[in-house]
């Protein structure tokens, strides 16, 4: 039976993207990355604060000692939720200006990571890079078409990840002291016409959630097993991502797109580009904080 998805903002994003949650405020952050903007969702209250970034970010997670931490165009910076600030802690890519970064993550120790591809989504050029807490950065992986999704088990033992073209989720064996990663494994692959795997989260149960770009839903997997357990249909075309929040974590945000759909499309499915919440009957891990 189809669980209850409701609509919770009405935001109309062009590129709905990258939520998380910070546990001491209670807020859920988003992004509109083509929109340029940063969101900050209040469900006490329903407000959705924006901050107008003037450039495209990918990715937003709350920082340990306030603030936030942001992966835009020219790099990954600091945000002060204030003031909207921007303080620059590195640009990797600095001589790919056809590049920008996209999803991000923070893991169980503390570091972000984030991913890069280029603006139009072509070709090859987009990398994984991890960020310390002392502020050093490394590059995990190269050659990727759409740096996307990102999970680690509860277990601390695995990373999960979508380079969204190849159809697939990969998982590495991930060490937690030294953040390195190895020996990667196919243990997802998205099934025809059902569009192309975007962000993802995990629950406690160490089972994968992964929105479907072009599929109109977000799909829960076993990466044991390899199968797919349930499904949840949104009212979206372009389903981009999801995470668990909610005093104990039991809640599943969604967010959706309107980029690239036609106008019968959107005539069909209007909240799209909207932040949606479903109370998927499993609790979710937290949102790592950043710890720099």
């Amino acid at each position: 039976m189809q669980k209850e998805v409701e609509l919770v903002v009405d935001a109309k994003a062009v590129l709905g993207e990258g939520p998380s949650w910070d546990m001491k405020s209670g807020f859920l952050y988003w992004v509109d990355i083509e929109g340029k903007k940063v969101h900050l969702y209040d469900p006490s209250t329903g407000e959705d604060k924006t901050f107008d970034i003037g450039q495209m970010v990918g990715a937003i997670v709350p920082r340990e000692s306030g603030g936030a931490v942001v992966a835009l165009e020219t790099g990954i910076h600091f945000l002060n939720l204030q003031t909207g600030g921007l303080e620059l802690i590195c640009d990797p890519e600095t001589e790919l200006e056809t590049n920008r970064f996209n999803d991000g993550k923070c893991d169980p120790a503390g570091r972000f990571w984030a991913g890069t591809m280029d603006k139009n989504g072509s070709g090859k050029n987009g990398s994984l890079y991890c960020l310390e807490p002392s502020l050093s950065f490394k590059k995990k992986l190269e050659g990727l078409g759409i740096s996307n999704g990102l999970a680690w088990s509860p277990d601390n033992k695995y990373l999960y990840f979508i380079d969204t073209p190849t159809g697939k989720v990969v998982r590495y064996n991930y060490e937690l002291e030294t953040g390195e990663i190895s020996e990667p494994k196919d243990v997802v692959t998205m099934p025809d016409r059902e569009g192309f795997p975007d962000g993802m989260t995990i629950d406690e149960e160490g089972f994968l959630w992964i929105a479907h770009w072009a599929g109109g839903k977000v799909s829960r997997w076993n990466p044991e097993t390899e199968e797919k357990v349930e499904e949840i249909r949104v009212p979206a075309v372009n389903v981009t991502s999801c995470a668990f929040g909610g005093q104990d974590f039991s809640e599943l945000y969604i967010t959706t797109a309107r980029n690239g759909m036609s106008d019968e499309e959107l005539e069909r499915f209007p909240h799209a580009g909207g932040v949606f919440k479903v109370k998927p009957g499993v609790k979710g891990m937290p949102t790592n904080e950043f710890k720099g």
